[in-house]
């Protein structure tokens, strides 16, 4: 597969420095445009996970930035992000203020929508930003989890094994201003239970009675899915989740040349970017720019 050009750029603040991989679309002329935080899963690289899930190939289509943080192995031995850490599970602490920096960094340098920026990750990637999204409900108008955990099911690696094998022993905490949030994962993932999708679901789940919405289908490659959707009282759309039936731990419709995909599954990528695109933050819920 023909990888697309993208810049190499560092961002770094009092709790450390990361890399990052930014995906420009060639018709960028200025103009605001939405951003995505794609955060890898342990073992791998920004660019083999831009490869994996095709999304700059659909950043290029439908004209928005995409950002790859890369996490080292300095930081971690496995490249996982740190997740399980309550140092780095909270706001402008460890590695949640270096993504969120980051992130502002990129809209200082670039045009972005401040109403439209997102962020989603694989695995640990995908627990990570269910972690900024619990510290950092201000600057995202909707998160992606993929094959993910809920923000705060361990409070060390002894726990984080644990909630990976059945899900989190302590009750995830309820965000105080949950986002619209889509998850994405396999019923056969033997690496993180798909328990924890649904306490992902649950954390981001909004207040009041909900419209439930249950659909089956089959993906392109054959893989059945089930489609569940709730639906907030105001008629906004509030969370979304997919249960890959027969599928693993991998990244679901993405490309065989990347780790840690499955081809045969629904395109995870397109639909988080459907499911993204179709929210954006209320103008009194935006951050204000820094200098």
């Amino acid at each position: 597969m023909k990888t697309l050009p993208a810049l190499e750029r560092r961002f770094g603040n009092l709790a450390g420095s990361r890399a990052y991989r930014l995906y420009v679309p060639s018709g960028y002329d200025g103009r605001p445009v939405p951003l995505v935080v794609m955060l890898h899963g342990s073992s791998q690289t920004p660019r083999d996970f831009a490869i994996g899930t095709r999304m700059d190939a659909m950043a290029e289509e439908q004209g928005l930035l995409v950002a790859y943080p890369d996490q080292p192995r300095s930081a971690n031995i496995s490249r996982s992000w740190n997740w399980f850490r309550p140092g780095d599970q909270r706001r402008d602490r460890g590695e949640p203020s270096i993504l969120a920096g980051m992130k502002r960094r990129i809209m200082r340098d670039f045009a972005v929508d401040p109403a439209r920026v997102y962020v989603s990750g694989l695995s640990s990637g995908g627990a990570a930003a269910a972690i900024m999204a619990l510290a950092y409900p201000d600057l995202y108008a909707a998160v992606g989890i993929h094959s993910g955990l809920a923000g705060g099911s361990a409070t060390g690696a002894s726990s984080a094994f644990s909630a990976m094998r059945r899900g989190a022993l302590i009750r995830p905490m309820r965000a105080t201003r949950p986002l619209p949030t889509i998850v994405f994962h396999g019923d056969r993932d033997r690496t993180v239970s798909p328990v924890n999708g649904d306490q992902a679901i649950a954390q981001a789940r909004p207040a009041g009675d909900l419209r439930t919405s249950v659909s089956v289908g089959h993906a392109p490659g054959g893989m059945a899915y089930t489609r569940t959707v709730l639906t907030a009282p105001a008629g906004n759309q509030g969370t979304e989740q997919w249960l890959l039936h027969g599928a693993g731990h991998a990244w679901a419709g993405g490309s065989e040349v990347g780790s840690y995909t499955d081809p045969k599954g629904p395109d995870a990528s397109r639909e988080m970017l459907r499911f993204f695109l179709s929210h954006a933050k209320e103008e009194g819920s935006r951050p204000h720019r820094r200098p």
